[in-house]
C-alpha cells in the first residue's frame, strides 16, 4: 500500500446490484434507485461496507453519486423529463451528504462527488466527440451537482478526448471542480489508440482537471499504456480498476459476472500503484465489490 493513499471509493455498483442483489437496472442505469424509499435503502447498505473499510483502514471516503447514466439521454430513454432528472441528481448528492453524517465519528475527510457517465455507452465508444458539444450536453448536470453542495464532480469511463475537454470546460462554468477518468482497452490504449499521457497532456494543455482517474481496465491492461515516466504519471491520482482481465467487447457480450479473485486483484493493483506514486483514491469498478476493495485496503471483508 503506498503512502499517498487517501480516501477509499466504492466498486461496481451497477454489477453488484444486478448480479448479487437481483436488482434490474434497464440501461445500467442506477438513479432511479434514489426516487425510491426501498432503493435509497439497498444504496445505503452498499455504501455502508464501503464506509466501514474507510475506517478500519484509517482512511477517508470518496463517495461517488449513483448518477452515471443520469444524464439527458439515457434518462429520456427510460422516461425521465429535464426537471425530474435535475432534481434526483441534487437528491443523489444530499442522500450521500446525509449518509456521510452518519459515519462521522468513525471516518476523518468525507467527498461527496456527482457522478457523471459518458454521452455515449462506455464499452462501444462512437464517433470523436465535439468538446462544445460535451460542454453543452453535461453541463445541466454538473450544475445540479453544484446546486445540491457536492464537493465535485467525477466523470468516469470516458474514451475520448473531445468529451474529456467538454466535460472540464462544462464545470469551469458551473464553479465545480471535476476529476477526469478514462477507461483504456487490453492494451492500455483508450479505444482509437491514443495514450492515456497523450490523454492528460492534451487536456490538460485546456486547463484540465483537477486530476485524473483512469476506470474499467483490470490492472494490467493500464500497466501495458504507461510507456515512459513522465510528469504526467503525477497526474493520475486514482484507480478504479476491473475484476476481470476480459476486453471491454468480451465482458459487454458476457451473462455472468467474472469477478476474479479479490487477493489476485490487490497483487495486481500493488504493481501498478509502484508505477503512478500519486495515487491516492482507490476503489473498483465492474466486476468489484466490498470484497476486492477490502483486499487492496488490506482490510477484512465487512460483515465476514
Amino acid at each position: 500500500m503506498t503512502a499517498a493513499r487517501e480516501l477509499v471509493t466504492d466498486g461496481g455498483l451497477e454489477t453488484d446490484l444486478i448480479f448479487h442483489r437481483g436488482v434490474d437496472l434497464p440501461d445500467f442505469a442506477a438513479f432511479p434507485l434514489v426516487a425510491d424509499a426501498g432503493g435509497r435503502r439497498l444504496l445505503a447498505d452498499y455504501y455502508t461496507a464501503y464506509a466501514a473499510i474507510a475506517a478500519g483502514a484509517g482512511a477517508g471516503l470518496l463517495l461517488e453519486t449513483p448518477t452515471w447514466r443520469a444524464s439527458k439521454d439515457w434518462a429520456t430513454r427510460l422516461g425521465y423529463d429535464t426537471e425530474t432528472l435535475a432534481g434526483i441528481n441534487r437528491e443523489a448528492v444530499t442522500f450521500l451528504r446525509g449518509l456521510a453524517e452518519t459515519w462521522a465519528d468513525r471516518v476523518g475527510e468525507t467527498r461527496i462527488s456527482g457522478q457523471i457517465g459518458p454521452r455515449g455507452d462506455g464499452y462501444r465508444p462512437g464517433a470523436a466527440v465535439d468538446p462544445d458539444e460535451a460542454a453543452a450536453y453535461h453541463r445541466s448536470q454538473i450544475a445540479a451537482f453544484h446546486e445540491a453542495g457536492a464537493d465535485l464532480a467525477t466523470v468516469l469511463t470516458l474514451t475520448d478526448v473531445g468529451e474529456a475537454l467538454g466535460v472540464v470546460a462544462a464545470a469551469r462554468d458551473v464553479g465545480l471542480p471535476v476529476a477526469v477518468s478514462f477507461t483504456v482497452e487490453t492494451d492500455g490504449r483508450l479505444p482509437g489508440g491514443t495514450t492515456v499521457a497523450d490523454a492528460v497532456a492534451e487536456v490538460d494543455a485546456a486547463g484540465g482537471p483537477a486530476y485524473y482517474l483512469l476506470n474499467c481496465a483490470h490492472p494490467e491492461h493500464i500497466e501495458r499504456g504507461l510507456g515512459e515516466h513522465g510528469a504526467w504519471r503525477e497526474r493520475i491520482q486514482g484507480l478504479r480498476v476491473n475484476a476481470s482481465t476480459m476486453s471491454h467487447e468480451e465482458l459487454d457480450e458476457a451473462e455472468e459476472l467474472d469477478d476474479g479473485d479479490p487477493d489476485a486483484l490487490a497483487s495486481a493493483h500493488e504493481r501498478l500503484e509502484a508505477a503512478l506514486p500519486a495515487v491516492r483514491i482507490v476503489g473498483g469498478c465492474c466486476g468489484t465489490d466490498a470484497r476486492h476493495v477490502a483486499a487492496m485496503w488490506g482490510q477484512p471483508t465487512p460483515g465476514r
